[in-house]
């Protein structure tokens, strides 16, 4: 959300940013119920006034005035009371229209209508050579009998998944060793619930507009967040947070439910697109200072870099364009990693700058240095999520015999292993 304010002064790059970011909304629509709020409230005003002085008058009035200023009074009451659900239906039709406002876009972000358009920063890593035809994650997964993809789902239907032996132990490792790796740099380790209510989408942003994506619980007031950047974003609303308590930094480990809405055919096959996973979220709360914020947007960019360097995988960074970065980011980017089955960067991480557009929606606020109420600024990066990553990971791990190699970052969490899979010597690394 974008303070009112704001956008009467600057309409032009509202508009602006509307466009780039292919939102729906008439942002005249919205000035106009903006004006027409303001002159109902003056209007409610100036009748409250009239009414308190007429009130006063009351008292001082001689037997023959005070039936007429008592009956003004009493009609002045009652036009107040027909004003109200007018100036209740304003004000309600204004913070809808509201919460369609999208952020201003940093002025680095390129203008584009979708991912077509994202820009390429920099590949990072080497791509794998191998000299034996190699097995996409699927295939791996059934030549181990790491998985059981038709009884799953027959429990718990389509784009379900299930691991066993040693890829659930893999898929244990990586989660663990990322919150390992995340509490070490400082990050406070949260497991947060997916179980939210409603005005959780509404402060981070996804409702309105993402609602067919969120599985809804029949008979509760529930519902099962898609990261938990959802719930951690409003753990503090409506709070007043001293200056000393800034900055806050969670790595939050939550499973994670998407209901994949529109993604019909597309990636049915295997573990790229599951409707419940697991996920680690870096999440970030700091002063109103865009210097400070674009420092935690470096950091935990470097972070995410940082696991997929420990894990050994090749990837790329990407400047996602208006199109693609949704409505409440103000910079976004990208990190794709390489799946050799596929011959593509798949996006593994999303890095996002809001600005204090969550924070208002919240009401999270905290006092600066001179006592003054700021609205907080706030930042997520994915750390990890899983399956997803398992499918890079496996692929560009995999040796000739179908083994797959375990990157050295991992050794610990899975006893020391070098190699998993059918046949492999379980190798333990000398302590």
């Amino acid at each position: 959300m974008l303070d009112l304010k704001f956008i009467r002064e600057n309409a032009g790059a509202v508009k602006h940013a509307i466009a780039v970011k292919g939102v729906t909304l008439d942002l005249d629509e919205l000035l106009q119920v903006d004006r027409e709020l303001l002159e109902l409230k003056q209007r409610v005003e100036a009748m409250q006034a009239e009414r308190n002085a007429n009130a006063k008058l009351v008292p001082k009035a001689t037997p023959d005035e005070r039936p007429t200023l008592i009956q003004k009074g009493k009609d002045l009451g009652e036009e107040l009371k027909a004003l109200e659900p007018q100036l209740r239906a304003h004000e309600d039709m204004l913070r809808q229209l509201l919460l369609r406002v999208p952020n201003i876009p940093h002025e680095s972000v390129p203008v584009g209508r979708d991912d077509s358009e994202n820009v390429e920063l920099r590949r990072e890593g080497t791509l794998p050579h191998f000299d034996f035809t190699p097995l996409d994650h699927v295939e791996l997964l059934e030549k181990h009998g790491w998985a059981d993809p038709e009884r799953v789902a027959r429990v718990s239907g389509s784009r379900s998944y299930l691991l066993k032996g040693d890829a659930a132990m893999l898929e244990l490792a990586v989660l663990t060793f990322t919150m390992n790796f995340l509490a070490a740099r400082g990050f406070t380790p949260l497991t947060t619930s997916a179980l939210v209510r409603p005005e959780t989408f509404v402060g981070s942003g996804h409702f309105p507009g993402g609602e067919d994506q969120v599985y809804k619980i029949d008979g509760s007031d529930l519902m099962l967040a898609g990261t938990a950047e959802v719930p951690v974003n409003s753990l503090y609303a409506g709070e007043q947070l001293p200056l000393e308590a800034l900055p806050m930094a969670f790595a939050a480990l939550s499973a994670a439910f998407r209901s994949e809405a529109g993604s019909a055919g597309r990636d049915v096959r295997g573990l790229i697109r599951v409707h419940e996973f697991r996920k680690v979220e870096q999440y970030v709360l700091c002063r109103a200072d865009e210097t400070e914020a674009m420092r935690w947007f470096e950091a935990i960019l470097a972070n995410a870099e940082a696991l997929l360097q420990a894990l050994e995988l090749p990837y790329r960074v990407v400047q996602n364009c208006t199109g693609d970065m949704g409505a409440g980011k103000v910079l976004m980017y990208d990190i794709e990693t390489w799946v050799p089955s596929e011959q593509i960067y798949r996006e593994t991480h999303s890095c996002s700058y809001l600005g204090d557009w969550q924070a208002r929606r919240t009401g999270l606020r905290y006092r600066d240095e001179h006592g003054k109420l700021v609205f907080a600024h706030t930042l997520n990066n994915t750390g990890i999520a899983s399956p997803r990553i398992l499918v890079p990971l496996l692929e560009n791990h995999q040796q000739a015999d179908g083994t797959i190699r375990v990157p050295a970052a991992l050794r610990p969490y899975l006893g020391g292993r070098e190699v998993l899979g059918q046949g492999a010597a379980a190798a333990v690394t000398a302590s």
